[in-house]
This record gives C-alpha cells, sequence and structure tokens, in this order.
C-alpha cells in the first residue's frame, strides 16, 4: 500500500495540488450526501471551490485501519468559518488505492453544523 501518512497534512494545505497529487487519475470522490465527483481534475476543481468558502481546516487522526488495498481513517476536523468561527465535526473516510493513486474516495461527514 502507498505511503499516505501526509494526506490529511495536505489536504488541510487547502491547495487542491497537494491533495489531488495523492488520486489516481481516474478517481472517484463522494463527499458526504453530495453527488459523486468523477476525475482528478475535477476533484481538483470541486476541493479548490469549497476552500475558497472557509479561511482553513485541521485534521486530528483518531484511529485508522488498513485491509488490503484500503483504508479506513476516523478523524475529527476543525473547520475555521470566513468569520472566524470554529467548527469540529467527526468524519471517516474510506478509500480504496488503485492504479496511479487513490481510485476510490469516500468521506462521511456531516456539514450542517459549517454551515448553521
Amino acid at each position: 500500500m502507498a505511503d499516505r501518512s501526509q494526506l490529511f497534512s495536505d489536504i488541510d494545505s487547502m491547495e487542491p495540488e497537494r491533495f489531488t497529487a495523492h488520486l489516481a487519475d481516474d478517481v472517484t470522490m463522494y463527499f458526504g450526501n453530495a453527488d459523486p465527483i468523477h476525475g482528478r481534475a475535477a476533484v481538483h476543481d470541486a476541493w479548490a471551490g469549497f476552500c475558497e468558502g472557509i479561511d482553513g481546516l485541521s485534521h486530528e487522526p483518531l484511529r485508522q485501519w488498513e485491509s488490503g488495498e484500503g483504508t479506513v481513517a476516523e478523524a475529527n476536523v476543525t473547520y475555521t468559518r470566513k468569520d472566524g468561527g470554529e467548527v469540529t465535526v467527526p468524519v471517516v473516510t474510506i478509500y480504496r488505492e488503485g492504479d496511479g493513486g487513490i481510485a476510490d474516495y469516500r468521506i462521511f461527514i456531516d456539514l450542517a453544523p459549517l454551515f448553521a
């Protein structure tokens, strides 16, 4: 399995290129209850757009399980809103390796508190 020890810090950088460097060209990403996003370029653009709406984020990894080509990671993620307020919510991420990087990336999170 590829070394993904920098995955969350690359996400927290809010630099889409750092996050999408972990992804396969044909990745499919599921973010909460939104429609799936297909392809590294589309994920890049979606992540860049999401980052424009916040001032920061920080993952606190809690636990991680690996099995074959798949990983499940549990964390708390703290978002900094544009008004300076912070919201921390739990998240579980499941990802599966494929040719050239992560091919299936699923984020299970409730972002309602962020936008309340």
